[in-house]
């Protein structure tokens, strides 16, 4: 009974308190027998790790990685506590993991779902920013230019390391830009774009995994299956094309009549006139958040004052001591409340900088970078014990050497953070799992709508689709879609996994 560690009944008692949110109980067990937080449940289906990242649980889960909990640990699906906190929409776990250099890229084994297609299913887009960390470096005010720009066109045939994580498929070729348009996410949607998805990527011509939208669809065709307009209004922004056939022969219009979408066909008919509005870059985009994501794994974030003048206090919490400086103003922060303003903030910042750049709370002037005061103490958090598969494909966007050189330069322009090379990437251990066929979706709510063939020309007798003024746009009409989108709940990965994964989740939301 029990383990290999021998200690079933302290185990469990872990996994009741990261489930349970005790930390002061973990606490205790973690002190006895450290050993504890590498403890899985009867059958490996969760760890205490698992459990505490998706109730959501900061403290539990920082205090298991600092006593040797491995930060890529997988349940039974193959999922790591990374994907558990981005389904659930748990953003500040997401940001303890980063601090302890999860893998990012890690795909489960069942449909080759990555955090980010859990993250953009569910449309938790502080979680989709977090994940993009070490991806977009903080660049001076002079190189910025063109950076997020050419997020729009899709990847323009570029092998970056970004562009490869934000359209990486899972089963049936299904990238996050298919999920977050399906479900009406037009936040993580103009996020996504702006961070380089292809709005042209189609799905694979086979094994795909949604027959019911068809094989070879783009993300335009999935927008149009979920109704909401101000998704479409954005890819067709960003330069989705109305006239892709996907295997059925489908047009995007052809998708929208099929379940309904009255409202879209005048906006996705292929002879349409309406002008789009034009979108700004998302709100969601923080470029100072990889250099201060990087400050925060030397110094850590438990620092405390330590100094007896009150002047030195961070202006935000008055609690820690600062340890950062904002470039171009000169403000300084502790690093907790620097790193919660780049995950948090989602004020448009055309008015205090460059898109992306993120208002300083104290004068308003965007940030794009910080950089470490040099009287900060470099304290290295602990990583765990042991290892994952991946360690070597994990992202680590400078080595020591850049450490010293940082603390040394007076000049703040100096202290740049490199962007992440595409050679770090893993092309074994971290790639999806090969993708099988899936079948059709039996809706929990009655059959499926049918589809009549496509007549662009004219209308059935009796039916008067409603004509919407391009100017304004309803509130209900955006939102209504939101409520139908979960009739075909079992359409996406639900037949072939749904097993193994009710297993794990219903132990987890036990």
């Amino acid at each position: 009974m029990g383990n290999s560690f021998g200690c079933s009944a302290s185990g469990e008692r872990l996994v009741s308190a990261a489930r349970d949110g005790d930390l002061v109980e973990a606490k205790m067990l973690l002190e006895c027998n450290p050993c504890l937080a590498k403890y899985s449940t009867f059958g490996g289906l969760n760890s205490p790790l698992h459990f505490a990242a998706a109730k959501g649980h900061n403290e539990i889960v920082a205090l298991l990685l600092e006593n040797g909990a491995d930060v890529n640990s997988r349940n039974y699906c193959g999922q790591t506590a990374l994907m558990q906190a981005c389904r659930y929409g748990h953003w500040e776990v997401v940001q303890t993991l980063l601090l302890f250099r999860c893998n990012v890229t890690r795909a489960d084994y069942l449909s080759g779902r990555t955090a980010l297609h859990f993250a953009a299913v569910n449309g938790h887009v502080r979680c989709i920013r977090l994940l993009f960390a070490d991806f977009v470096p903080s660049v001076p005010l002079d190189s910025l230019n063109g950076l997020i720009a050419e997020g729009g066109e899709g990847s323009n045939g570029k092998n970056s390391a970004l562009a490869k994580f934000v359209n990486k498929p899972a089963d049936g070729g299904i990238t996050a830009l298919h999920m977050a348009a399906l479900n009406g996410y037009f936040d993580c949607v103009q996020l996504l774009l702006d961070l380089q998805a292809n709005v042209s990527v189609v799905t694979f011509h086979y094994g795909t995994s949604m027959d019911l939208i068809g094989a070879g669809s783009t993300p335009l065709h999935y927008a149009a299956c979920g109704g909401n307009l101000k998704c479409c209004q954005i890819m067709l922004a960003r330069g989705a094309s109305r006239m892709t056939l996907n295997c059925n022969g489908w047009l995007p219009v052809d998708v929208a009549k099929m379940w309904g979408r009255l409202w879209l066909e005048p906006l996705l008919a292929p002879n349409s006139d309406s002008v789009n509005p034009v979108f700004p870059p998302s709100n969601y985009l923080s470029l100072p958040l990889m250099s201060v994501l990087n400050i925060a794994r030397e110094n850590g974030l438990q620092a405390s004052v330590s100094s007896f003048d009150e002047s030195d206090n961070c202006a935000v919490c008055l609690e820690r001591a600062c340890s950062v400086a904002a470039e171009g103003c000169g403000h300084q922060l502790c690093v907790k409340c620097a790193l919660y303003l780049c995950s948090t903030c989602n004020i448009s910042s055309e008015t205090v900088g460059p898109p992306g750049s993120i208002p300083c709370p104290l004068c308003r002037h965007g940030i794009i970078s910080f950089v470490k005061l040099p009287g900060s103490l470099e304290k290295e958090i602990k990583l765990p014990l042991s290892l994952g598969f991946c360690t070597p494909c994990m992202l680590h966007p400078r080595d020591s050497s850049d450490r010293s050189t940082a603390t040394s330069t007076p000049d703040i322009r100096k202290n740049r953070v490199a962007s992440v090379s595409s050679d770090m990437f893993c092309p074994v251990s971290c790639s999806p799992f090969p993708s099988v066929t899936i079948p059709l979706c039996n809706c929990n709510e009655g059959p499926c709508p049918p589809f009549e063939p496509r007549d662009l020309g004219r209308t059935g007798e009796g039916e008067s689709p409603p004509r919407h003024s391009q100017g304004t746009v309803d509130s209900d009409k955006m939102e209504g879609p939101r409520i139908e989108r979960t009739s075909c709940s079992s359409m996406f990965w639900g037949r072939r996994s749904c097993s193994r994964e009710h297993q794990c989740n219903s132990e987890i939301n036990a």
